[in-house]
């Protein structure tokens, strides 16, 4: 449960310093999940800042994240990136990211690109493959916002992820002759992987990846106001699909394979969205 009495002074401190380096807000925010840190190499005139000269943000603990901001633009389009998160699996608590998405939002940003590493569901999403995300279960049935006050804490989660900006990611696939599929994202609290019995139960609900990240944030960004768009590289097959036992280190090595094309990607949509009229407004 979020402590407001310390939170929202950190989130005042957070915005104070991120206005007084950067000015302005970039329109766009980018969660760099694993196998999507080289997006950052497509930033141009880029400022870096620590995650510990943030006071709202988390202090990640996971291999393969980096805790840092990234400032600049992709094309014409200006944004800032996160290099890690934290995960609910670190503590329990599913309120890490609060500080730091309700800063960028009191900052100005207006939209929210998440990324992730997934497990895939779908034998015709092999590792490798992309993914836009239409949907989520939140299979653990954890909010974070229990305990927030007032009627906006009933979030409509009927279009969580921003079907304008799925269609204008479909649309540069399309022109860039990309193969991104689209599906549901379910979310499992690990940090243990999934049973094969659970893969076989997630998938029958419907899901078409599993992870371990983005539902928590999602809920979160759409509670501040942000508009949000979901991007999930698939770095295994999940539990019971192959015969290969699933590891950490395994989900990092596919994750650094197929990360370049990945980031190409994710730079080409963030450049596209210096033409949605919709995040100018």
């Amino acid at each position: 449960m979020i402590d407001h009495k310390t939170l929202n002074p950190r989130i005042d401190a957070t915005v104070e310093k991120l206005n007084s380096l950067f000015g302005a807000a970039p329109e766009v925010a980018v969660v760099l999940g694993s196998g999507w840190a080289g997006a950052v190499s497509h930033v141009e005139d880029a400022q870096q800042l620590s995650y510990a000269e943030l006071p709202a943000f988390p202090q990640p603990k996971v291999e393969g994240h980096v805790s840092e901001i990234v400032v600049g633009r992709i094309g014409a389009q200006r944004v800032v990136m996160l290099r890690g998160r934290a995960h609910t699996y670190e503590s329990g608590d599913c309120t890490g990211m609060a500080g730091a998405l309700r800063s960028l939002k009191r900052w100005g940003v207006k939209a929210l690109l998440q990324t992730n590493a997934s497990g895939s569901l779908r034998t015709h999403m092999p590792p490798g493959s992309l993914m836009l995300i239409s949907d989520h279960i939140n299979a653990p049935q954890r909010s974070p916002l229990v305990g927030e006050p007032g009627s906006e804490r009933f979030v409509d989660m009927s279009s969580a992820y921003d079907v304008e900006l799925r269609s204008l990611a479909k649309q540069i696939a399309k022109a860039n002759n990309q193969i991104v599929g689209e599906g549901v994202y379910v979310w499992a609290l690990g940090p243990q992987f999934e049973t094969p019995a659970e893969i076989r139960m997630f998938a029958a609900w419907g899901a078409d990846a599993v992870g371990m990240s983005t539902v928590p944030e999602t809920i979160l960004a759409r509670h501040a106001g942000l508009r949000v768009m979901g991007l999930a590289l698939m770095t295994n097959m999940a539990a019971g699909l192959s015969a290969e036992a699933l590891t950490h280190a395994l989900t990092l090595q596919q994750a650094q394979a197929s990360g370049e094309r990945a980031a190409a990607f994710l730079a080409r949509v963030v450049a596209g969205l210096a033409e949605l009229p919709s995040l100018r407004a």
